[in-house]
């Protein structure tokens, strides 16, 4: 599937004329009618504000009103000082870049 795309692609890219007129920066143009998205629209709406806010309010508000909780088994504060041996020991790991570039062709 992907190199039946890859060879659509460069098939129309070779004949010159498939695709559609390209701008100075190379992106593409935008058909007739229609405009092309601000460039200032952010990624954070404000419905997204509001659901951070609530959010925060639940985090900040919940530990007030509800009971406390007995501790955890000694057994389960071992799970993220495994995690961290786990990340730990990758970081030190080396990898062969050259594997890893040609497993993604």
């Amino acid at each position: 599937m992907w190199t039946e795309r890859r060879a659509r692609r460069s098939s129309s890219m070779a004949g010159g004329g498939g695709g559609r007129a390209r701008g100075a920066e190379g992106k593409r143009a935008a058909p007739q009618g229609q405009r092309a998205p601000a460039a200032t629209a952010g990624y954070f709406t404000a419905e997204l504000a509001v659901l951070f806010l609530c959010l925060t309010a639940l985090l900040v508000f919940l530990p007030l009103v509800l009971p406390p909780l007995p501790p955890p088994p000694s057994l389960l504060l071992l799970v993220p000082v495994g995690l961290m041996a786990v990340l730990v020991a990758l970081a030190f790991v080396p990898s062969d870049s050259r594997s890893i570039a040609s497993s993604c062709h």
